[in-house]
């Protein structure tokens, strides 16, 4: 009896499987247990399209071309959003309640003077109340750390961003930062959520209740009740000028940060610079029943003129934005493949723009993606 007749049925299976990938048949290692819709799920989605500023227009443009190459089942409805506006029109409102999804380019926030935030207001009309931004190490980009995989989830509507400022007297400004234990509560429970669905190990909550003993002691209350739901993933704290430092010298400490509004804004972008730039850092902002997917840090950054005259601003990030705005819809192959590709491109280093060291145009990175989608 020679040695295969000997061998049992899964042993002979092994065999054949090592035999293939050694001779780099590897058909069978490209595809997961497969996603299996429910009837109907492929039906064509509507997306809210807001190109915004600056380079909004050039890059939100890159995702259509990329959405249209790989037909990928969503159409956009498209309106003329900008940061000088007084508010945001009813009709983009009316249309985000209908699509429950919306993707959007940087709105141009005024400094100083009577015009609030359009980013802010969407975020609040809309009951957005999480924000997540997710930095992390591209393969083929070098940065000064290494394995980076940060997500930071900020909490959206109160705060300092709560918009409760006034003159008391002539000289003298009062500005409320507003803490409530109901949103504090619903932050954590996202995040802690989010990390027990994405298999994440660690939660960190932000903080600067040496201080703001009330407001952040109540922030750090609500996260605390909440991480006993959750013990398989463990929990610790962080004071925000010590985590500030501790981003910078070793990054790969965190997993998911949980943060107020304010120190959020300054976190995430601390750690997308660490991981490579905003230029290439998704994101996103969800609610009960919404969710606006745009570039993850820097959501105001519409970039300078001569990038913009220029035409080379990075759609790196929105293109993942869109990638994450894809499994958000139940399109799991489609993220899959744009993921891979904006992945590709960037390690293969042929196509970069400036803020990545190369002196590509925004058209010439989206010719590669396209190239590249498997």
């Amino acid at each position: 009896m020679n040695h295969m007749a000997r061998q049992t049925a899964p042993g002979i299976l092994k065999q054949l499987l090592l035999n293939n990938i050694n001779h780099g048949h590897s058909w069978w290692w490209r595809r997961s247990v497969t996603y299996m819709p429910r009837p109907g799920d492929g039906a064509p989605r509507p997306v809210t399209l807001i190109p915004g500023d600056g380079i909004g227009p050039l890059v939100t443009g890159a995702v259509e071309q990329v959405m249209e190459a790989m037909h990928a089942p969503v159409f956009f409805e498209r309106y003329d959003v900008h940061g000088d506006m007084s508010k945001v029109p009813d009709e983009v409102i009316n249309s985000i309640r209908k699509n429950k999804v919306c993707l959007k380019g940087g709105l141009a926030t005024p400094l100083g003077g009577g015009v609030s935030s359009l980013n802010v207001q969407l975020r609040k009309e809309l009951d957005l109340y999480a924000s997540l931004v997710n930095c992390f190490n591209l393969p083929g980009l070098p940065t000064r750390h290494d394995n980076v995989d940060i997500v930071v989830i900020r909490e959206n509507t109160e705060g300092e961003y709560s918009g409760l400022e006034h003159e008391v007297v002539p000289g003298v400004v009062e500005s409320l930062k507003v803490i409530t234990k109901f949103c504090s509560e619903r932050i954590a429970k996202y995040a802690f959520e989010y990390a027990y669905l994405n298999n994440r190990k660690k939660v960190t909550a932000v903080h600067k209740a040496n201080i703001m003993k009330l407001a952040d002691g109540l922030f750090l209350e609500s996260c605390r009740k909440v991480a006993t739901k959750y013990p398989s993933i463990k929990y610790n704290e962080i004071i925000v000028d010590n985590c500030c430092m501790q981003l910078v010298s070793k990054p790969e400490q965190f997993d998911v940060m949980v943060t107020p509004n304010l120190y959020g804004n300054l976190v995430a972008n601390t750690a997308a610079g660490i991981a490579g730039g905003t230029g290439v850092m998704p994101g996103g902002n969800v609610g009960a029943d919404h969710a606006v997917f745009e570039q993850g840090a820097s959501a105001g950054n519409v970039g300078s003129g001569k990038i913009v005259e220029q035409k080379t601003g990075n759609p790196v990030a929105l293109l993942l934005s869109s990638a994450m705005m894809l499994r958000h819809l139940q399109f799991p192959s489609f993220a899959d493949r744009l993921e891979t590709a904006v992945k590709k491109v960037i390690s293969e280093g042929k196509y970069r723009t400036k803020d990545l060291g190369g002196d590509s145009t925004t058209q010439e990175v989206v010719d590669a993606v396209v190239a590249a989608l498997d």
